[in-house]
């Protein structure tokens, strides 16, 4: 993975819960190659913004780079800003399985968790 020095003192927009963090250290060992978690927020979905959740191998100078649980992390400056304060977590029960963002900075959000109002 190219190395990209992040200069920001800017903390992290948002954690993981121990739940999310296990599950994607599960996933990354799957992965031939070093990789890190990318979240985004992306305009879409039904309620005007939408989450995008996925591995990635490049890192670009507006990214926001951390570490946590020995996940590391990239979100850029953009979708930093809807991020905050947002808990990414994974749920294996009843109700569905999957991650699921529990954002403070949504105002309104549609029935498939999906996409989200700011």
């Amino acid at each position: 993975m190219e190395t990209v020095e992040n200069t920001t003192t800017k903390p992290a927009p948002l954690s993981l819960s121990d739940a999310a963090v296990s599950k994607i250290t599960t996933l990354l060992a799957e992965e031939t190659e070093p990789q890190a978690l990318r979240i985004a927020v992306t305009g879409g979905g039904c309620s005007g913004f939408q989450y995008a959740l996925g591995f990635d191998t490049e890192q670009h100078s507006d990214d926001l780079i951390y570490e946590q649980g020995g996940v590391r992390v990239i979100v850029d400056e953009t979708s930093a800003e809807y991020l905050n304060g947002a808990v990414v977590d994974f749920q294996d029960g009843l109700n569905g399985k999957g991650f699921a963002i529990e954002n403070p900075n949504s105002t309104g959000s549609c029935g498939c968790g999906q996409s989200f109002s700011c």
